[in-house]
């Protein structure tokens, strides 16, 4: 059954996903047999550290030789910048085999169990120690604050909705999760605000923090936003999997044994990354 869903943003606002994570229109495509002629394809954006990009250094191009390696499969790609249509016009269109990293609960595909669980984060400059944790901390209501946005509504990411419903707006800055396309990875531009002050704190989802804070100029500290659900239901919280086509129950039963089989790998290649992780048993960034 097709639907619309929210977006990967996954820096997908998650996923920018989502946050991770707009909205993917997409819809439902041919069922395949696991992978294609000993190939594994993988949709994935050519421009979007530190998740992917066509010299294949995000870590989900890292997670992808992974299970490209356990099928014994050669691990090709099919480029398309995530943007609107990016499901309709790439798995669902059968030019890939699968994403590696979409929301658990994103409708459009059908979700392998999840191989990690992030957060949005609050990233500030370590040398003004304003420790931000809380979205009720009231320091908010003065600081420069910038958050991702995704389309031209103001409020649609969770963190920009989380400010406007404690009526924290006038000091609050957009920066768009497409960006200008041609510079290298478009999200990144809310953490560089960051280091060169223009903003006073950052909200962003997690992997994308995380990996940026750690290549900046200046010492940034990269905090898990709280609470992590913002009542009645607003999650910061968010499972990753792999996604692949509706009906495709063959691949994704075996993208579960493989997330089984090689969990220690996948968690290594998240904390290289500098991924913060709210897995049981881990809270905060991975280190």
């Amino acid at each position: 059954m097709c639907s619309r869903s929210p977006d990967m943003m996954v820096s997908r606002a998650a996923i920018t996903a989502v946050a991770a994570l707009g909205l993917l229109s997409a819809a439902c495509g041919p069922a395949r047999a696991a992978t294609t002629a000993h190939q594994l394809r993988v949709c994935a954006d050519p421009n979007n550290l530190p998740f992917s990009n066509q010299a294949q250094q995000g870590f989900e191009n890292k997670i992808a030789e992974v299970v490209a390696r356990d099928l014994d499969a050669k691990l090709t790609y099919v480029w398309w910048a995530q943007r609107r249509g990016f499901v309709r016009n790439s798995l669902n269109q059968d030019k890939c085999d699968v994403l590696i990293g979409v929301p658990s609960s994103f409708e459009m595909v059908r979700t392998t169990v999840p191989y990690y669980r992030s957060t949005y984060v609050f990233v500030t400059r370590d040398d003004k120690h304003l420790k931000v944790a809380s979205f009720d901390d009231p320091r908010l209501r003065k600081l420069r604050i910038g958050v991702q946005l995704i389309g031209d509504d103001a409020t649609n990411t969770p963190p920009a909705h989380a400010l406007s419903n404690r009526n924290i707006i006038t000091n609050v800055r957009g920066y768009s999760v497409y960006g200008d396309y041609r510079q290298p990875n478009p999200p990144a531009r809310l953490i560089d605000a960051v280091a060169r002050g223009d903003v006073d704190v950052g909200v962003a989802w997690g992997p994308l923090a995380g990996y940026f804070a750690k290549r900046e100029s200046v010492p940034l500290d990269v905090t898990p936003v709280s609470p992590q659900i913002d009542l009645p239901f607003l999650p910061f919280v968010f499972d990753i999997s792999m996604g692949v086509r509706r009906g495709n129950d063959v691949l994704r039963d075996q993208l579960n044994a493989i997330i089984e089989r090689r969990r220690g790998e996948i968690d290594r290649i998240l904390q290289d990354y500098g991924v913060p992780r709210i897995d049981i048993g881990r809270a905060g960034p991975a280190s």
